[in-house]
């Protein structure tokens, strides 16, 4: 699985790989895939598993480490979260529906509250893709020193608007 989330990657990133942060995308995917918890949902074309279209992988937050609730005064009552890590798809698969698809089976029957992702603020279109599905803004972040700067997002997934629990 590994080397099909590199694989996948590398190819909708192909533009920004002289990016050194981009550059440590396989550390990361360690990172997350030794989460307890951790969940990945890998999209194909056709059967054949040497075609990955996309992914979308994540885990659950550990509670009292829920980093988004300093950009809430006061933060909503629920303590589990579930942290949307990655949605990547290939550019040619791209404008397909295949991006919510993968996303809404990563939340699928969750157990979770909330689901929250990081989305880089230059890239207003994605943000506002999340926000069509239900996603709130509600602050910035710069997780590491070389990141971009990202908006915090945040989802309610019992069905109210986010950070309103």
């Amino acid at each position: 699985m590994r080397q099909t989330l590199l694989d996948v990657h590398d190819d909708a990133y192909a533009e920004e790989m002289d990016d050194e942060f981009h550059q440590r995308f396989a550390w990361f995917v360690d990172h997350w895939g030794a989460h307890p918890g951790f969940v990945c949902v890998i999209a194909y074309e056709g059967e054949d598993p040497a075609d990955p279209v996309g992914f979308s992988y994540g885990a659950p937050s550990n509670p009292g480490r829920e980093w988004w609730r300093d950009h809430l005064d006061p933060a909503p009552d629920p303590s589990t979260t579930f942290a949307v890590s990655e949605l990547m798809v290939r550019s040619k698969w791209r404008k397909t529906g295949t991006a919510r698809r993968l996303h809404e089976a990563l939340l699928t029957d969750r157990d979770e509250a909330l689901a929250v992702l990081l989305v880089d603020t230059t890239h207003p279109r994605v943000q506002a893709l999340y926000e069509s599905w239900h996603y709130a803004k509600i602050g910035e972040r710069r997780p590491f020193p070389d990141s971009p700067l990202y908006s915090v997002m945040l989802r309610d997934l019992n069905g109210s608007p986010a950070g309103t629990a």
